[in-house]
């Protein structure tokens, strides 16, 4: 058993566990620590990546799971469970829809280091500009929310496509946008991930089915149970962080990131192409 190599993927869980519910990316930060690691190779390493979330995925369904079970238990008579499932459905459809006619090209182009950085810090800048807006709040709760606002919340998330952007970032900045309550708009984007990110692991591992390997299975439970730990630990701070704290915290993080990451490569210090 290669032990630096189950090393390795227990980092790349806590990476992905601690990042999937933030807005800073987990994607892109995947992408930067598993190239600096040196991490399998791309292709192999683009499917771990992918299916770890479903350890990220499984502690929101954990930490929430009262609202699930009451949720799919209430289906056909229950308004609000009722309301809820819809209003996932309709969020989910713009990210599956542009994520199957435009994935390829963007896992093409657009997955690599310097790219990524860019994102991050334009991802900053939009953080800081929805901060200095004045924030309205019309809906304080995620069972207030219609399906108007959930396909508007669809199309923000969808903007994550684009890697380092951040799906939980688009999605809760989209929020802000769009009248909801800081709460509503983290609790609606962690209920929002479990579909969208449990869809896209067992689809892309399926797609991938001939690059799993049993020699393999030892790094992808370390990667699960560490993502599934961390993001555990994630989701609770962000949801008490937001009851009294805006998000310039991470705005300045993805700006202070991506120029390290920018800076790294022009000057030569990290030679990001080798891996």
């Amino acid at each position: 058993m290669d032990i630096l190599l189950l090393l390795k993927a227990a980092l790349l869980g806590v990476v992905e566990g601690a990042t999937e519910f933030l807005p800073i990316s987990s994607t892109g930060h995947l992408i930067l620590a598993g190239d600096l690691l040196n991490f399998m190779n791309h292709e192999k390493r683009n499917v771990f990546d992918i299916a770890i979330q479903l350890g990220a995925i499984l502690a929101v369904v954990w930490e929430y799971r009262r609202r699930f079970v009451s949720t799919f238990a209430g289906i056909g008579r229950d308004p609000i469970a009722n309301r809820l499932i819809i209003n996932l459905a309709i969020a989910f459809l713009p990210l599956a829809i542009l994520g199957l006619t435009f994935g390829d090209t963007i896992k093409t182009h657009l997955f690599k280091p310097v790219p990524v950085a860019l994102a991050f810090i334009i991802g900053g800048f939009i953080i800081l500009w929805a901060e200095k807006r004045t924030h309205t709040v019309t809906i304080e709760t995620v069972d207030e929310i219609r399906p108007i606002d959930a396909l508007k919340l669809g199309l923000a998330q969808a903007v994550a496509l684009i890697p380092g952007m951040s799906r939980s970032g688009s999605t809760i900045i989209g929020g802000l946008f769009f009248g909801l309550s800081r709460k509503a708009a983290a609790e609606f984007s962690f209920f929002l991930a479990v579909p969208t990110l449990g869809i896209a692991s067992i689809y892309s591992m399926y797609k991938d089915r001939a690059l799993l390997s049993m020699d393999d299975m030892g790094a992808w439970a370390m990667g699960f149970i560490f993502s599934f730990i961390s993001a555990m630990i994630a989701v609770r701070a962000l949801i008490r962080y937001v009851s009294n704290h805006d998000f310039t915290i991470f705005a300045w993080y993805r700006l202070v990131f991506g120029v390290i990451v920018l800076v790294t490569a022009y000057t030569g210090l990290v030679d990001w192409t080798v891996h």
